[in-house]
C-alpha cells in the first residue's frame, strides 16, 4: 500500500465541510469589504522568494521545496502567498488603472518544516492584501476583519496582539542597540540565532527556541526608538481599534518571520493551541512592490492558518452535515431506471437526490436515507409504477402522499424546491 508523503495529509469528506463553512465565511466578508479573489500558481522563480522573503530567514535558508527545471532555472512550490501577489500586481500592472487593489486568496503553500501537530508540510491559509494605501487605517481595517471572523465563526478565545517595526529611517538605531544588547548573549542563543544576530538582529526577536526567547526577554524594544511619523502611525492604529471596540494587546517582542514587513505588524492569538498561539498574522510591507520591480507602491495584508483554525473551529462548533433532500428507494430494475432519470433532472433543478443503485430490500433503503439524514423518500416500485404513481414520505413527521408520474419532477421542484 502507498502512503502519503511525510508531512502531508488528506483533507477527509467528514473534515472538509469544517473547511468550506471557514472558507465561505471568510470569502463573503472579504467581499463586503471590497476583497477581490485572485489565483495565483503554486510555483513561482526562486528569486520571487529570496528577494522578498530575505536570504536570513528559516523559510529561504532551509524550509523552500526548491528544484532546478530541465532548463537548469531555479523553481519553488510557493511557501507563503504575498510575494506572489505582489509579482501579480506587477507583472501586470493593475496599479496602471488603480492603484489601490484589493485582494485574497485561499489555498496550499509548502514548507519542508518538521511535521507536528497542527504543522504540515502542505498547508493551507487564507491571505489578504491592501496596495496602494499608505494610511495606517488600512492596518486598522484588517485587523477588524481578522476580528470579526472569528467572532463570526464563534472563536472568541482570540486576541490582536500588535507591535510596530519602525521604518528605514528609525529602524537602525534599533537594530545597534539590539545589536549591542545581544553582543555578550552567544552562550544563551541557539546557533541559528548566533549566526544572525549580527547580520538581522530582528530575526532573534522571532526566534522559537524557549532559551533565545527567555534570553531576549529583556531586550530593547523597537517602539522605544520610533521616529515621529512611526509614532504616529502606530498611535493612530490604537485610536481606531479603540473607537471600533477591537480589543488588542501591545506586544513589544512581536516581529514577523518574513524580512519584507515594517511599521505595523500584527498577530492573532489564541490559547485553544497550547504552544502554537498564532492563528493569523501580518503587517505592513511598503517597500516590497518596488523591490520587485514595481512603482513604490505601499501595501499591507494578513495571512490566516487554515488548518489550525479549522481545528477550533471543529473542536468548538458543529457542522450540520450535508444531507439529502430527497432520497428515490426505487425496487426493481425498470423503477430504478425510471427513478434515476427523476435524480438527474432534480439535481439540475437544484433539489438533491440521490438514489440507492443496489437491489437492496425497501427496509434496507429506509435505513440508508435515515442515514443519509434524507428529508423525504420517495418510495417508486412495481405497484406504484402500475398505478403510475410514486409515494413522498416526509422522514421527519412520517407523513406519506401520492404523486401521479406525469409532472412528477416539476411538482418535486415545486413542494421542495431547491
Amino acid at each position: 500500500m502507498i502512503q502519503l508523503i511525510r508531512g502531508f495529509r488528506d483533507i477527509l469528506p467528514d473534515d472538509i465541510q469544517v473547511w468550506q463553512y471557514i472558507e465561505q465565511t471568510a470569502a463573503s466578508l472579504l467581499e463586503d469589504f471590497g476583497f477581490r479573489e485572485i489565483r495565483i500558481p503554486m510555483m513561482e522563480r526562486t528569486e520571487v522568494f529570496a528577494r522578498s522573503i530575505g536570504e536570513d530567514t528559516d523559510i529561504v535558508e532551509k524550509e523552500m521545496y526548491t528544484f532546478a527545471d530541465r532548463k537548469g532555472e531555479l523553481i519553488t512550490l510557493r511557501p507563503e502567498a504575498t510575494a506572489s501577489i505582489v509579482r501579480s500586481y506587477v507583472q501586470h500592472k493593475m496599479y496602471a488603472s488603480d492603484p489601490v487593489q484589493k485582494f485574497y486568496v485561499i489555498g496550499p503553500m509548502f514548507r519542508r518544516e518538521r511535521p507536528q501537530k497542527g504543522r504540515f508540510r502542505q498547508f493551507y491559509q487564507i491571505n489578504a492584501e491592501i496596495f496602494g494605501v499608505a494610511s495606517p487605517l488600512a492596518d486598522v481595517e484588517l485587523i477588524l476583519l481578522l476580528s470579526t471572523l472569528f467572532a463570526r465563526l464563534e472563536v472568541d478565545d482570540v486576541e490582536a496582539h500588535i507591535n510596530s517595526l519602525g521604518c528605514p529611517a528609525c529602524r537602525p538605531a534599533y537594530r545597534k542597540a539590539l545589536s549591542e544588547f545581544l553582543a555578550d548573549k552567544d552562550k544563551a542563543l541557539c546557533s541559528d540565532c548566533r549566526r544572525r544576530r549580527g547580520r538581522n538582529p530582528l530575526r532573534v526577536l522571532d526566534c522559537k527556541v524557549p532559551a533565545c526567547r527567555e534570553t531576549v526577554a529583556t531586550a530593547p524594544a523597537i517602539l522605544d526608538f520610533l521616529c515621529a511619523e512611526c509614532r504616529q502611525d502606530f498611535d493612530t492604529v490604537q485610536l481606531f481599534l479603540d473607537k471600533l471596540g477591537v480589543p488588542y494587546q501591545i506586544d513589544k517582542r512581536l516581529v514577523r518571520g518574513l524580512d519584507y514587513y515594517a511599521r505595523t505588524t500584527f498577530e492573532m492569538q489564541t490559547g485553544l493551541l497550547g504552544a502554537q498561539s498564532a492563528v493569523a498574522g501580518g503587517g505592513r510591507y511598503d517597500g516590497l512592490v518596488k523591490q520587485l520591480g514595481g512603482p513604490d507602491q505601499p501595501a499591507t495584508g494578513f495571512a490566516i492558518g487554515l488548518d489550525r483554525l479549522a481545528e477550533i473551529v471543529a473542536g468548538r462548533k458543529s457542522i450540520e452535515p450535508r444531507k439529502s433532500a430527497i432520497f428515490v428507494a426505487a425496487l426493481g430494475e425498470k423503477c430504478q431506471n425510471e427513478a434515476f432519470l427523476w435524480v438527474c433532472r432534480l439535481n439540475l433543478e437544484g433539489v438533491e437526490a440521490e438514489m440507492d443503485f443496489s437491489d437492496r430490500s425497501l427496509k434496507s433503503q429506509m435505513k440508508l436515507a435515515h442515514k443519509r439524514k434524507a428529508d423525504h423518500v420517495l418510495i417508486f416500485g412495481d405497484d406504484e409504477r402500475r398505478q403510475k404513481i410514486v409515494i413522498l414520505r416526509n422522514m421527519k413527521t412520517k407523513e406519506q402522499v401520492s404523486l401521479p408520474l406525469k409532472g412528477l419532477v416539476d411538482k418535486l421542484v415545486e413542494m421542495i424546491g431547491p
